[in-house]
């Protein structure tokens, strides 16, 4: 392994070139007066279950619209991915793929996703063919929350929680018509409208798109919308709904050493949900969320199926889950404000595939949390859970989180220790083959861990330098134990990942703005002493964006991944992964207020590179699309 002091050095040179911006931008305020880059009263519900203001947060959390996407001519989650620190991921080649994230170097179905305020995934469900091909519609909101966060969310937050929301109407009615095409014969549009009347509002995206990838029989097909209505009833009670569904059809060839003509993966999801807000007085605020969600899972692997002895299969999974959410915030003691709450699941998996599996589970949690000011600009969140299910068990965890505003809209520093846990699945509990068999006895896997970072504002709120080191533990990781026949799944794993998270976004001038991270990231299998699959030691995100008076937009990106280890598509044996960088560059004419054209160019240098061993990324490719806005 690399000497530590030779691995920080990318990260100490990010950190010292944007502490170099924030020391120089004093003087440059004097001959500059640009918009601010960052809102310090950006509110994120996430990391506290209330709205709290980034510039007293206590997590090392993002908050990320459709707007910031679009002004970078991004729509889809993956791309969202690239631009934050501590958020690496893995895709199987092309658009629409298999798609995992590894949030702070911690396992790929360590991540929770909530949507609409109900969880998306669980250890039965996961996001992986979601992640690699959805888009975010024009009224969506994304808050990232890293480290762990079960003790409000429960469990699969051992790396952090992703929270997606679809975002209430305002205003006047207005919308927008999208469409984009380029190369693989690519093709996206998306219709958009939202508005309020009185005490109703509305909110919608309907978006559709296809490509035929870079590989011969890889084409991906999607369709998703998104919908919310809210009624406001009195001044102090609110309802309204949201309904959201999706559906991917991806031809899936495997690796190049298979090039399956005929395999597809078909995923449906919906998910609806209805939601109630009260506030009777300046001391309370209810509220309550029943929500239902329906994944269906279809992988057809029809003959002939490479290698040419393999027998065709056709699994097919199907997850229901409905989901009630309720909590209270009280504020009527002084400098305290209490949340408290229950959540309430009941959920089925059926899979006719590998370990046949039809089983149910319920859980019942409660959860108490506390936020406290110390004094003037010091505050303190302490938080408790318990999840019990009715298959392993219950999991209790803890949080504790405190930031220390030093000077206001200029200074913060912060800390959190928080612990999380990952539920047995149902294949790991009960799953048989003539292979394996699982064990009833499992206890869930466990994270602890702890961040400290530094918050700095630039002058005028000009621009925003944030620094987290973290470090977090997983114990009793779940892995497969072949000594035994047949082999099973035991409670004998072991993991640590620490490191360091710099981000900076900064106007230069009236019309530019940077935004750039970086990870230095160590993840090490404390049970093999291996370095973590597919977690890069280094990876940065950049864009650089400037605007030529009200008429044209030009920007460029950057990804760069370093220092990755794989395992290799035809010997199966450990690997170094290839380095890769990939540059784009896009350019927007507003032709008037209402009408917009788009260019843009993605992996600009053509570089030729695998994120996963086996499975080619696309090569260079040019876009071309127009927005109407009415």
């Amino acid at each position: 392994m690399t000497a530590i002091h030779s691995v920080r050095l990318p990260g100490i040179f990010l950190t010292g070139i944007a502490l170099a911006v924030t020391l120089g931008s004093g003087w440059a305020q004097d001959f500059t007066s640009p918009d601010e880059a960052v809102n310090l009263d950006t509110l994120v519900v996430t990391a506290t279950r209330t709205p709290v203001s980034l510039a007293n947060l206590a997590s090392a959390a993002t908050v990320v619209t459709a707007d910031d996407l679009a002004a970078r001519q991004q729509s889809d989650l993956l791309s969202l991915f690239g631009t934050q620190p501590g958020l690496p991921s893995a895709t199987t080649g092309q658009t629409g793929g298999v798609t995992s994230l590894f949030t702070r170097g911690s396992n790929s179905n360590h991540t929770l996703f909530l949507v609409d305020g109900i969880r998306l995934n669980d250890a039965n469900t996961e996001y992986f063919n979601l992640l690699g091909g959805s888009t975010l519609g024009a009224y969506e909101r994304v808050e990232i929350v890293r480290g762990p966060q079960s003790t409000l969310h429960g469990g699969e937050a051992l790396g952090g929680v992703i929270a997606l929301n679809q975002l209430r109407g305002s205003g006047p009615g207005s919308g927008a018509v999208t469409f984009e095409g380029g190369s693989f014969g690519t093709a996206n549009g998306a219709v958009s409208a939202q508005g309020q009347q009185g005490a109703n509002a509305y909110s919608f995206t309907l978006a559709a798109g296809r490509t035929a990838n870079d590989r011969p029989d890889n084409t991906f097909e999607r369709g998703n919308f998104a919908l919310r209505l809210d009624h406001a009833i009195s001044d102090t009670a609110r309802m309204g709904v949201t309904v959201r569904g999706y559906q991917g059809l991806y031809e899936s060839p495997g690796d190049r050493f298979t090039n399956d003509p005929n395999n597809t993966e078909k995923e449906r999801i919906g998910l609806a949900t209805v939601f109630a807000e009260l506030e009777p007085n300046a001391d309370w605020s209810l509220r309550a969320i029943l929500g239902y969600q329906h994944r269906r899972l279809v992988s057809d692997n029809p003959l002939p199926n490479p290698p040419w002895n393999n027998p065709g299969t056709n699994e097919q999974n199907t997850t229901r889950r409905t989901v009630l959410d309720a909590q209270a915030t009280w504020s009527g003691l002084d400098r305290h404000r209490l949340t408290f709450g229950t959540t309430a699941e009941e959920s089925a998996t059926r899979n006719n595939g590998y370990g046949n599996i039809d089983r149910q589970q319920s859980l019942i949690a409660f959860f108490l949390q506390d936020e406290i000011t110390l004094a003037d600009g010091l505050y303190l969140t302490l938080g408790l859970r318990n999840d019990d299910h009715d298959t392993f068990g219950n999991a209790a965890t803890g949080r504790a989180a405190v930031a220390w505003v030093i000077e206001p809209e200029r200074l913060k520093l912060r800390a959190s220790f928080g612990t999380a846990f990952r539920s047995p699945s149902f294949l790991d509990l009960y799953g048989v083959s003539a292979y394996y068999a699982g064990n009833p006895n499992l206890d869930p896997e466990q994270a602890k861990g702890w961040d400290a970072g530094i918050d700095l504002t630039l002058p005028g709120q000009r621009g925003l330098l944030s620094v987290t080191w973290f470090d977090t533990r997983f114990d009793n990781l779940i892995n497969y134990d072949f000594m035994v026949f047949p082999a099973t799944v035991r409670n004998i794993g072991q993991a640590r990942t620490y490191g360091l998270e710099t981000s900076l976004r900064v106007e230069l001038g009236d019309s530019t703005r940077l935004d750039l991270a970086h990870t230095w990231l160590e993840a090490d299998d404390q049970t093999t002493r291996q370095r973590l699959l597919r977690r890069p030691r280094h990876s940065v995100g950049a864009d650089l964006r400037h605007e030529f008076g009200r008429q044209f937009t030009l920007g460029t990106g950057a990804s760069w991944v370093l220092d990755r280890e794989d395992v290799d598509a035809a010997t199966y044996g450990r690997t170094d992964a290839e380095n890769y960088l990939l540059l784009r560059v896009y350019a927007t004419w507003h032709l008037r207020n209402s009408l917009d054209l788009r260019l843009r160019v993605e992996n600009a240098l053509n570089d030729q590179h695998e994120a996963v061993n086996g499975y080619p990324s696309p090569g260079s490719a040019v876009y071309a699309g127009i927005d109407w806005r009415f």
